[in-house]
Parts: C-alpha cells; structure tokens; sequence
C-alpha cells in the first residue's frame, strides 16, 4: 500500500541479459520510501516484450509502453481497477506498430503519442483519445529521418532516439544525423520531413534533451561525452556553449544516457554510462543572459551500473535553518539490474547511493506514477 511517505512508480525493463524479449520481462511497479529511498514493495505489473521505455497519459488513465525489437510496437493499458496494493492493474486496450524498429522513447500528450524507433530513424505518431488516452482507430504516421554522422559505427544512418513537447510542435533528436528535427504536433502527414530545428556540431549523436526556463535546450550528446546548451536563434535554436558532461569525460568510453531538469531550473543531472556516474551541473545565466552550464559533482553508481534512465521523485527533502534541502533521484541501472537510490545536496550537487533494490529483469525507465 503506498502512504504520505511513498512515491509509486512503474518502471520498464529490458529481457535478462543473453535471454530473448518476452522472456518474462515488462513493466514493474514499485514503491518508493521517499525519506530514504528505499523501495518498500514491488510487483510485475505486467509482461511485455522489451518495455524499455513509458509514458503516462494527461488523464493519469492510460499507460503507454513501445516495445523495443525490430518491427516495434506501442502498447496502450487503460488504469482503472486498484490492485491489492491500492496501485491500478494495468490492462492491454490496444497495441499498434510503431511503424519503425526499435523504438526507445515514447510521449505521451493529450491528443496524441509519439515515438522515436531508433533502428531506422522513423518518428512515428498516432492519435489517442483526449479524454482517457485510449488509441484512436487509424493508422500510424510515420515520418522518415535522413542524414547521417561522422562516427562509422552510430551514425551511418538516422536514428530517432527521444520526441520533445514543443507546445504546437514536437522536436525529435536524430542521434544519427546530429540534429533535432520539428514536426507540428497534430496533423503531420505521413511522410512529412520535419523542419531542422536545431544542427548540433559533428559527432555530437544527440539523445535526450529538457527546456530551460527561457526556452533554450540542454541536449546530451551520447558520442561526444558533452552537454550541450542551445540558444534560441529565430524560430529554432542555435548552439551557444557546451561542457564535458563529468569529470574526465571521455568520447568512446563515456555515454551521455538520460536527462533531467530540478524542480527550481537551476540544476541539470545526466547519468553516464562508462563512468558510471549521475552527474550534477548548475544552470547559470551569464551578464548577457546567455545560459551556461557549470560541472558541480559527479555521484558514483557502481562498476558496471550502466546508468540508462532517471527520474527526480522527491525535492527539498530534509531542508535545515539555511533553507538548504536534498532531492532524491531514482536511477533505473541497467547493466547491475538494480533500481539506485541517490540523495544530492541542493547546494553543492554533491551526492550519494542512499539505497539499491534489484530486479529480475534489467530496469531501463522509471515513470512516476
């Protein structure tokens, strides 16, 4: 049962490692001691062949998972009957094809989902039900990505790897093409090339990305190993600055996964894989308002941890007479199938593994529920 004390969350998995998909991964649920992160119950919500990735419909009633194996597929449950832990049980209403292979990343908005299938670089959308997030009868759009990159062995092609919220529009960065591609957000034709909204330098192999509060855009670079900061530049953005994204970062060895904004806009957190490591930046904003990044810490998750997503679940935990406080960051471990729990320092970004929780099958999102 959850209480005052705990945070519900579902989390998506990945198969065993050398096990087929479907072999008895899904979408877990679990309970979160929000004082000192422990996981205080969980149960396999679900199975579902490669869930590595979730989204949560506006109505709170549906949840969305996109499979991720060639020839992908996004799978809608309606949440409506409690189970004995006062969580719902997460029933199929409807499954589509992506359109695409392997999609990794889903968003969910009120009138529609859309997915980024990293295999072949298709940003594919489809109409959902405003009220519950139900699938809407139709087909799927599909939008095609082009280009490729000067790293061989990732960027010989397209690869959709996140879709971004942009108000009347979505972003969609293309790891393989080095550029964040818009689309608008309802009515895109199938077919529809996306407008270049932003060209990130050579290399770089964009991943995920948030939105700072005067509209610029932190974009991780998975094959650059740098955080990059986009100015907006007429109707797109332009680089304006970027940083190592921790300390001694490495190109090759380091791989820039998820990222995070804190409640207040003034921190970012990305988790390294190669590192191993969640690291912590300020935001900071220069004489002339150009927003800059500065490396506060690196918090250590393990050999081996293989950091693949996060989620900020609680903030200001814990302030003291100065005002100073502690968020606590779930961060789904991929390569120790373990679910970590991390304590930062509001102040300085310092930070430690406050809990651990395996799971069976290798954790790879975790959604606040």
């Amino acid at each position: 049962m959850t209480d005052a004390t705990t945070l519900p969350l579902w989390i998506g998995t990945y198969p065993a490692p050398g096990a087929a998909p479907g072999s008895g991964e899904g979408i877990w649920y679990v309970a979160v001691d929000t004082a000192d992160g422990s996981v205080r119950s969980e149960r396999l919500a679900t199975t579902l062949p490669s869930a590595s990735f979730l989204a949560l419909h506006p109505s709170g009633r549906t949840l969305y998972a996109v499979s991720e194996t060639s020839a992908g597929t996004l799978t809608a449950f309606r949440l409506e009957e409690p189970g004995p832990d006062g969580m719902p049980v997460p029933a199929v209403s409807g499954s589509v094809p992506t359109g695409g292979d392997d999609p990794c990343h889903v968003l969910a908005r009120e009138g529609d989902a859309w997915v980024a299938n990293y295999g072949d670089g298709v940003a594919s959308s489809v109409a959902v039900d405003p009220a519950t997030g139900d699938l809407a009868a139709g087909s799927v759009a599909t939008h095609p990505g082009a280009g490729d990159g000067p790293v061989a062995d990732r960027q010989a092609g397209p690869h959709a790897h996140f879709v971004a919220d942009a108000g009347d529009h979505v972003l969609v960065a293309d790891l393989g093409a080095d550029v964040l591609r818009r689309y608008p957000a309802a009515g895109a034709a199938a077919g529809a090339e996306g407008e270049i909204a932003a060209v990130l330098p050579p290399g770089t192999g964009p991943r995920h990305l948030v939105e700072l509060p005067d509209g610029s855009l932190v974009v991780v670079g998975e094959l650059d190993a740098r955080v990059h900061v986009l100015s907006r530049e007429g109707d797109g953005w332009a680089p304006a600055s970027s940083t190592p994204v921790c300390a001694g970062a490495d190109a090759g060895s380091d791989f820039a996964a998820h990222v995070t904004l804190s409640a207040d806009g003034s921190r970012v957190h990305v988790g390294v894989r190669g590192s191993d490591v969640l690291a912590v930046h300020r935001v900071r904003y220069l004489d002339d308002g150009a927003p800059t990044l500065e490396h506060l810490a690196d918090v250590p998750l393990g050999d081996g941890a293989w950091p693949r997503h996060h989620a900020v679940v609680r903030v200001g935990h814990g302030a003291d007479e100065t005002g100073a406080g502690t968020e606590l960051v779930v961060v789904a471990l991929q390569g120790r199938s373990e679910l970590a729990g991390v304590r930062i320092d509001l102040a300085t970004g310092a930070g430690e593994v406050v809990s651990r929780h395996r799971l069976p099958t290798p954790p790879a999102c975790v959604l606040e529920a």
